[in-house]
């Protein structure tokens, strides 16, 4: 069985390390494109290394651009490599433009589309990555969900014939590298100012509806620099280039701004955290795993489970709490009761691969 792997994002790129080594232990052949989306190598190049993933067979470097431009400079890109490639699947993850273009390059090509973390759903229509992921597994053949809640959704719109849950690929990460970075001891690297044996929160910000108006991603900043402890903002590339646009300062306050960090070191870091704030699906997911309490600058999360028990709570603008409420809210303590497991076990990657196998066309 051969299999394209197309991936472009710093989350695609943790996800293909769980794929990569699912395959490494069998006789199947694993092509990998990189589409280039993410081409900073603090979210890209960092991820090959760090999980032990061959470098990608195809490299398109596209950057960045419009979503019209970039998407179509990757369909473009692909088509002769799946063309010439021929495979039995062509595997695309997540809900980026790199997603959408790997499988739209696919599907005109009558090649069978498999899409991993399929069935999450946000019902904002505003979100790109909505967009993304509702298209993509509308055309896919095989959907590889993370969840039962997202099997339910695929179930709703008619997919349910072609849905497997197989657990979340991103457990498998989590969790091995937990236990590497427990067992290791291993301490953070945080930006200057923060003391890791003192409480801090860990954030990140980064989604277009909170970056692109700047009113609104300067409440955010300043709703993060008035908290009561130092918070360690992870500055991805699209956040620095808008508040340098805009004329904003990330270090301000109990603000602190840093470089987003290798997943090791994110782990790490979220480990010694008191919380976590941020608009990342996947943050709030591995702080949800890793047992930390999450506060989501969003109005609705694609991962509902992270919400029961308190475990994550949703405030799209602090702005118009009390400070004494955002403050509350943003530095309580993680639950106390015991996490559920909806997620899966931990062995993800495999059953993948297994999938994949028994649903060969």
């Amino acid at each position: 069985m051969k299999v394209v792997s197309i991936v472009g994002a710093r989350p695609q790129l943790v996800k293909l390390g769980a794929v990569a080594k699912a395959f490494a232990g069998t006789e199947h052949r694993h092509v990998v494109i990189h589409t280039g989306q993410h081409y900073d190598p603090e979210l890209s190049d960092v991820f090959f290394t760090e999980f032990g993933i061959p470098e990608p067979d195809f490299h398109l470097g596209i950057g960045s651009g419009s979503h019209g431009a970039q998407t179509g400079a990757m369909l473009a890109a692909i088509d002769p490599i799946l063309d010439a490639e021929q495979p039995d699947w062509v595997l695309v993850y997540g809900d980026t433009n790199s997603t959408i273009a790997g499988a739209l390059s696919a599907v005109k090509q009558h090649l069978p589309v498999a899409h991993l973390e399929a069935g999450l759903r946000s019902f904002n229509r505003r979100m790109p990555e909505e967009h993304n992921r509702v298209l993509t597994d509308h055309c896919a053949d095989l959907l590889l969900a993370p969840t039962d809640e997202a099997v339910r959704h695929l179930t709703n719109e008619g997919l349910g014939s072609r849905a497997v849950n197989v657990g979340d690929v991103m457990v498998d990460v989590c969790f091995h590298t937990r236990d590497a970075v427990l067992a290791a001891g291993e301490r953070p690297e945080l930006p200057a100012g923060i003391d890791p044996e003192q409480p801090f929160l860990v954030s990140t910000l980064h989604r277009a509806e909170n970056t692109d108006d700047p009113e609104l991603l300067a409440a955010l900043i300043e709703s993060l620099a008035g908290l009561p402890i130092p918070v360690a903002l992870l500055a991805h590339p699209r956040l620095q280039a808008k508040a340098d646009q805009y004329g904003l300062k990330l270090t301000q306050g109990s603000l602190h701004a840093g470089k987003p960090l290798p997943y090791r070191q994110l782990v790490a870091a979220v480990l010694a955290s008191s919380g976590v704030v941020t608009d990342s699906g996947g943050l709030q997911k591995e702080a949800y795993l890793l047992g930390r309490a999450c506060t989501t600058l969003r109005t609705e999360t694609e991962w509902v489970e992270t919400l029961e028990g308190g475990w994550n709570v949703l405030v799209a603008r602090p702005d118009q709490l009390t400070p004494e409420a955002w403050h509350q809210v943003a530095t309580r303590s993680a639950p106390t009761a015991a996490l559920d497991a909806p997620y899966g076990d931990g062995r993800a990657g495999a059953a993948v691969v297994k999938v994949l196998e028994e649903r060969l066309p």
